[in-house]
């Protein structure tokens, strides 16, 4: 895979930044596909990817960054999720960083299959985020299918009893399902209605 991620990984993170700001107060403690978080825990864990991605890709030791933003008052997560993603868009500017091996939960691998991986796992919490909203906004299916990608690749399709890993076995995506839901499906995550 010789594909520069980072146009993609924007993409992704406008979408998740025009979601994020749907979000009104009475949301934050309602529920999401993914059973031990509510919605204030997803933002905070979508933020806290986030940042570890900005450490990975300036060099830094991803592993090191907690995988959620804490202390971040209710009314702020717009402006934090913007502050986490700029800091992204710095980190992985130089085109050196897609070649150089750098550490991710997963293992270690070149920049580029890293950020794909992360696209991938923005894309998914933009569907746990949507499916929690209510889905309030269209969202891009051209990311959905690079990340529906990027999972059949590095997830294999039997059992997923891994507890480090955060996906489930697969389910049946529901009949019709778009690119998010057969994403969804794929990853183990269920519709909450």
């Amino acid at each position: 895979m010789n594909i520069d991620p980072r146009p993609l990984y924007t993409r992704a993170t406008e979408q998740i930044a025009a979601l994020v700001a749907t979000v009104r107060p009475e949301q934050l403690a309602g529920p999401t596909p993914c059973a031990e978080f509510d919605v204030r825990t997803l933002l905070s864990h979508i933020a806290g990817g986030t940042r570890r991605i900005a450490v990975v890709g300036a060099g830094g030791d991803g592993m090191a960054v907690r995988p959620f933003l804490d202390g971040i008052e209710d009314d702020r997560w717009s402006a934090a999720y913007d502050e986490v993603r700029t800091e992204v868009q710095k980190s992985w500017a130089d085109d050196a960083h897609l070649d150089a091996l750098v550490t991710v939960p997963w293992g270690e691998a070149p920049g580029r299959i890293a950020l794909s991986g992360y696209v991938m796992e923005a894309v998914t919490h933009t569907w746990d985020l949507s499916e929690s909203l209510g889905r309030p906004l269209a969202l891009d299916p051209e990311l959905a299918e690079f990340a529906l990608g990027i999972a059949r690749r590095v997830l294999p399709d039997e059992r997923r009893d891994d507890e480090e890993l955060p996906f489930d076995s697969a389910v049946p995506a529901p009949e019709g399902a778009d690119a998010y839901g057969r994403l969804a499906a794929y990853l183990g995550r269920r519709p909450l209605s």
